[in-house]
C-alpha cells in the first residue's frame, strides 16, 4: 500500500512539473517530463510495483541473495588458488594437466606441419637488382611497371 501511494505521489508531483513547463511554452520537454511522470502509475496498475515490494520486503529473498553472494565468492576464491596452483606442487605432489610435465604427448596440441609446409616457410634469397651498391630495387620496379611509368 505504501508503494503504490508513492508512486502515485511521485506521478502527480511529474505531471505537476510538466504543466509548469507547458506553462513556460517549453512543449517538448513538458511532453516528455509527463510521459516519465505516468510510468509510476502505470507499474502501480500492472501490478509490477506490489511484486517488487513483496520480494523486497521479505527476510528469505534477502537471506537466498546472501547465500547466492557466498557461493559466487567460494567461486571466485577456488578459481584463484587454482590458477595460482597450475605448475606447482600441491601438498608435495606435481600437478599434472595440460601444463605439467607428466603430459601423456606434451606435443600433441602443437600444429603438424607438412614437409611442403616447411619448405616454404624457410626464406627464399632475393635476387640481386640491376642497381649497384647492395640495394634491391626489384620490387620498387615491379610496381612502377604495374602502373604503366
Amino acid at each position: 500500500m505504501l508503494a503504490e501511494t508513492v508512486c502515485s505521489a511521485a506521478s502527480a508531483a511529474g505531471l505537476g512539473i510538466a504543466a509548469v513547463t507547458a506553462y513556460r511554452k517549453r512543449f517538448l520537454s513538458a511532453t516528455r517530463i509527463a510521459a516519465y511522470s505516468l510510468v509510476p502509475v502505470a507499474l502501480v496498475m500492472t501490478g509490477i510495483v506490489g511484486w517488487v515490494s513483496g520480494i523486497v520486503f521479505k527476510p528469505t529473498v534477502w537471506a537466498g541473495f546472501a547465500l547466492l553472494g557466498i557461493a559466487w565468492g567460494l567461486f571466485s576464491i577456488t578459481r584463484f588458488v587454482e590458477r595460482r596452483r597450475v605448475g606447482g606442487e600441491e601438498k608435495g605432489r606435481e600437478v599434472t594437466g595440460a601444463r605439467g610435465a607428466d603430459a601423456i604427448a606434451p606435443a600433441a596440441s602443437a600444429p603438424s606441419l607438412g614437409a611442403g609446409r616447411r619448405a616454404a616457410a624457410q626464406p627464399q634469397p632475393k635476387a640481386k637488382g640491376k642497381a649497384g651498391g647492395g640495394e634491391d630495387f626489384s620490387d620498387i620496379e615491379a610496381i612502377l611497371k604495374k602502373h604503366g611509368i
